[in-house]
């Protein structure tokens, strides 16, 4: 009798266990359910990205995009040039800064 109720225990151990998982797995898919991503997201989103400029540039791209699509890739250009341009003015910031420490020094 003893390994009879042995396995009963067992058996009410393992089906708890499985409980707990399916419960557990229940709430991880209700999570990734979309309504639940959007409930999450207007949480979060108007602290997050409201203030952010990145934010507002994407915007202005993707209504640009939208509204002028033949016009993507001049912008696309138009960015680049000036992210090589700003990318060499710092280059050169930071010469100037380094020689006029080095300049600051030998006085």
């Amino acid at each position: 009798m003893s390994r009879i109720q042995e396995l009963e225990e067992r058996r009410r151990a393992l089906l708890q266990k499985c409980d707990e998982q399916r419960a557990e797995l229940a709430y991880r898919l209700e999570q990734f359910r979309p309504s639940a991503q959007i409930a999450s997201f207007t949480q979060r989103a108007p602290s997050m990205a409201m203030n952010h400029p990145l934010a507002w540039v994407a915007a202005l791209a993707g209504i640009v995009t939208l509204l002028r699509p033949k016009r993507l890739l001049s912008w696309l250009t138009f960015a680049t040039g000036i992210v090589s341009i700003m990318s060499r003015a710092t280059q050169l910031l930071k010469v100037f800064v380094a020689l006029r420490s080095l300049r600051q020094g030998f006085r």
